[in-house]
């Protein structure tokens, strides 16, 4: 009767044996789970890739080489990264239909799936701008004064101090700003396309790009106020001025003119 009291389990033996077995369970899937999850992530981007060469090589690579690396008829695309991708593409300049001065904004071709693809391809060529996240173009939360300020510093030269464009030199022009989504406004910052420079987070902080967005909303809504009247295209006070004092000055002398004459007509009879 001893040996087989001695050989008896303790009552909480099993429950031991079960919080084990859980904990061995958990510590498998803690070790195994987020090298799934990331080797899923890296086939997941490799597919991407893989796509997105194939849409590269019908819709880009005549203009811009095989391989990205620029031809007499389109420039290198290594290094330009996914963000140059996603607003080139995503605004219909590209493919461009022909060349040109500037390449225009037209209607867009691909959907955002293939630009997200095409994006990923063209990023595996050289490291560059990434696509922002929404929480880093959107305008919630930002100065809009500030933005002003910060638009009217570095920006109105070009695009005028709401942001309603304007021609520049030899065929080029700074376009409207009206309607553009708050993604591609960052973008434009962070590549410089085309004729405009670059304002990478080194030079110009995300805040301050958040700030410049909400400005440039703010201003083309149709929500905005304009208390002095018509704006003629967001010039700015000079032009404005100019044309108060030209056919403001000159409706007075033509007003003035006109008394004149009816005065020694009166005169005279």
């Amino acid at each position: 009767m001893k040996k087989l009291s001695a050989r008896r389990r303790h009552p909480l033996a099993a429950v031991v044996v079960l919080l084990l077995a859980l904990a061995a369970t958990g510590g498998l899937y803690a070790a195994f789970a987020p090298a799934g999850t990331a080797k899923a992530d890296e086939t997941a981007q490799s597919l991407a890739i893989e796509e997105g060469k194939k849409l590269y090589s019908v819709g880009c690579a005549s203009c811009h080489g095989t391989g990205g690396q620029g031809t007499t008829d389109g420039p290198s695309l290594v290094g330009v990264g996914s963000a140059a991708v996603d607003f080139q593409v995503g605004t219909g300049r590209m493919p461009a239909q022909q060349p040109g001065a500037q390449v225009p904004k037209k209607k867009v071709i691909y959907s955002q799936a293939e630009i997200d693809q095409l994006a990923a391809y063209v990023a595996s060529l050289g490291a560059g701008p990434i696509t922002p996240t929404e929480s880093q173009y959107s305008p919630d939360g930002a100065d809009i004064a500030k933005g002003g300020e910060l638009f009217r510093t570095n920006c109105a030269q070009c695009h005028n101090f709401t942001g309603e464009g304007g021609a520049l030199t030899y065929g080029k022009y700074a376009p409207n700003l009206e309607g553009v989504s708050p993604k591609h406004l960052y973008e434009a910052m962070q590549t410089g396309p085309q004729n405009m420079p670059s304002f990478p987070d080194t030079t110009m902080p995300e805040k301050e790009k958040k700030d410049i967005i909400a400005y440039v909303q703010a201003v083309n809504s149709d929500e905005a106020d304009n208390p002095g009247g018509l704006k003629l295209g967001g010039l700015g006070p000079v032009s404005e001025g100019l044309f108060a004092w030209v056919f403001g000055l000159g409706a007075l002398i033509a007003v003035a003119i006109w008394v004149a004459a009816h005065t020694a007509k009166a005169k005279k009879s």
